[in-house]
C-alpha cells in the first residue's frame, strides 16, 4: 500500500485498472468526470469543484486520497462517505477477480469508486489523481475537461527529477480533443503542457490568463476574494472557507473549469459557485487544509509536505505575527526532508514525532537531520505526545502548528 510503505508499492502499469474495469463492464464510462491532477493544490481545487458542482444541483461523486481518518473519506456522493456495508460486499464479491489480476491497493480502491459512483448513478464525479497522471490509475477516465494545479516537487523518484519531467507526468492526463486547463502558469514548463495539447489536439487553457484572483480579506477561517474575468469584475466579494493563502493559486483553475464545463452544457450559476467556494469545507468534507483546531492557544494544521507547500504554511505564520510558535513537525522517509528543514525559521520551539506508519521517518533520525541545520527541540515517539508537549508549553498569545506530513495530520485527535 503507497500510503502506509511508500514507493515499492507504486505500479507503473494501467493493466490492472483496465482488467478490473473490464471486468465490471467499463464503469468509469457511466457518469460524467473532471480529472485533476498536481503537485498541489489538486485536492482543494478537486473539493471546491464537488462542491459548487453540487450546489448546482447535480449528483456529485468525489474520489480523492489518500484518506486522513477513515478509508470511507476517499469515495464520496454529494459529500456523504462511501458506506462500510457497501465496501465490504465489494471485496466480498469480488474477491476471485482481485486474486487473479494481483491489484494494488490503490488499484483496487479506484475502481471501488468507478463502480460505486456508477451504481449510484452519479451525474459528474471530479477525480483526483492519486500519483502523478500518466500512469495513475485513475487514468482511464474520459473526462469533460483536465484541471492542472501547481506543479512543484514531490515523489521524484517516480515522476522525476526536473520539473519538465514531473509536468509530462501531469499533463499525461490531457485527453485527445478535450479542454485541459492549467491553473499557475509556470515559465519552465508552459511548453510542457503546449506540446502535449497540440499533440491531442486539445484546446489548452492557462487559467491566469483570463482569470484574475485578488484578496480582498483575509480571515482565520476563510477568505473573501475579488475576481476578475478578462479585465471586468466578475465575482465581487467571494467568500471561501478555505483559509490557506494557497488557494488563491488554486482558485483561477478551478473557477476556469467551471466557465468551460458551462460551455459543455452544464448550468452553473454565479450563485452557485458562490454557494460552492463558500461552504466547500462543510459540503464536501474537507479536513486539514490550514484548519483551525482551538484558540488559547491558536492551534492549526496542515497537511502541507513538500517545498512549495510548506513556503506557503510558513508564509501564512507569518501572516499572524504570532510571539512565539511551537511546532509539531514529522516527515516520511522517501521524502527530502533536509530541503525542508532548511526553510524552517530556527527560532521556533520544535517538537518532533514519527507517524504509526511504516513509511514514517524515524523520530531520531528527523531531529538528527534537524540539528544539522540549526533546529532545536526534543523527539517524541508518537504524534499525540509532542501535541501534548506543546500543549503544555505554549502560552495562551502563542501558536502551535501541527504537520510536515499527512501522516502527522491524520494522527490528530480532534479531527
Amino acid at each position: 500500500m503507497f500510503q502506509r510503505i511508500g514507493n515499492i508499492a507504486f505500479k507503473k502499469s494501467l493493466d490492472n485498472i483496465i482488467a478490473l474495469c473490464d471486468a465490471f463492464g467499463l464503469p468509469q464510462h457511466k457518469f460524467k468526470t473532471v480529472h485533476v491532477a498536481g503537485t498541489n493544490g489538486k485536492g482543494s481545487s478537486s473539493h471546491m469543484l464537488a462542491a459548487v458542482l453540487q450546489s448546482a444541483g447535480y449528483k456529485t461523486g468525489l474520489y480523492t486520497s489518500p484518506h486522513l481518518k477513515s478509508f470511507t473519506e476517499r469515495v464520496r456522493v454529494n459529500g456523504a462517505e462511501l458506506p462500510q456495508d457497501y465496501l465490504i460486499r465489494f471485496v466480498e464479491q469480488h474477491k476471485e477477480l482481485f486474486e487473479q489480476v494481483k491489484p494494488s491497493f490503490f488499484e483496487m480502491t479506484v475502481a471501488l469508486a468507478f463502480q460505486y459512483f456508477a451504481d449510484e448513478q452519479v451525474d459528474v464525479a471530479v477525480i483526483e489523481v492519486g500519483l502523478g497522471g500518466r500512469l495513475d490509475s485513475t487514468n482511464i477516465i474520459s473526462p469533460e475537461l483536465s484541471l492542472i494545479t501547481n506543479i512543484g516537487f514531490d515523489h521524484q523518484a517516480l515522476l522525476g527529477d526536473t520539473l519538465p519531467e514531473i509536468a509530462g507526468e501531469k499533463a499525461g492526463i490531457i485527453k485527445p480533443h478535450t479542454p485541459a486547463v492549467i491553473s499557475t502558469k509556470q515559465a519552465d514548463i508552459v511548453q510542457v503542457f503546449e506540446h502535449k495539447a497540440a499533440a491531442e489536439q486539445s484546446p489548452l487553457y492557462f487559467a491566469t490568463d483570463s482569470i484574475l484572483v485578488q484578496v480582498r480579506e483575509q480571515q482565520l477561517e476563510g477568505q473573501v476574494y475579488d475576481v476578475y474575468l478578462n479585465g471586468s469584475l466578475w465575482l465581487a466579494s467571494l467568500q471561501s472557507d478555505l483559509a490557506g493563502v494557497y488557494q488563491q493559486y488554486n482558485l483561477p483553475g478551478v473557477l476556469k473549469s467551471l466557465l468551460l464545463l458551462r460551455e459543455r452544457g452544464f448550468i452553473i450559476s454565479d450563485e452557485a459557485i458562490r454557494q460552492g467556494i463558500a461552504n466547500a469545507k462543510t459540503i464536501t468534507g474537507l479536513k486539514g487544509r490550514w484548519q483551525v483546531l482551538g484558540f488559547n492557544p491558536l492551534t492549526v494544521c496542515d497537511t502541507g509536505h513538500n517545498v512549495d507547500g510548506i513556503k506557503q504554511i510558513l508564509a501564512q505564520l507569518h501572516s499572524l505575527k504570532p510571539k512565539q510558535v511551537h511546532m509539531v513537525f514529522g516527515a516520511v522517509n522517501d521524502k527530502d526532508v533536509t530541503t525542508i528543514l532548511q526553510l524552517l525559521p530556527k527560532a521556533y520551539t520544535y517538537y518532533f514525532c514519527q507517524a504509526q506508519i511504516p513509511r514514517a521517518l524515524p523520530v531520531g533520525e528527523l531531529q538528527g537531520k534537524a540539528r544539522q541545520v540549526g533546529l532545536q527541540g526534543e523527539a517524541y515517539a508518537t504524534v499525540s505526545a509532542a501535541i501534548a508537549a506543546a500543549r503544555g508549553n505554549a502560552k495562551p498569545d502563542e501558536v502551535i502548528f501541527i504537520g510536515g506530513s499527512t501522516f502527522v495530520v491524520a494522527e490528530i485527535d480532534e479531527l
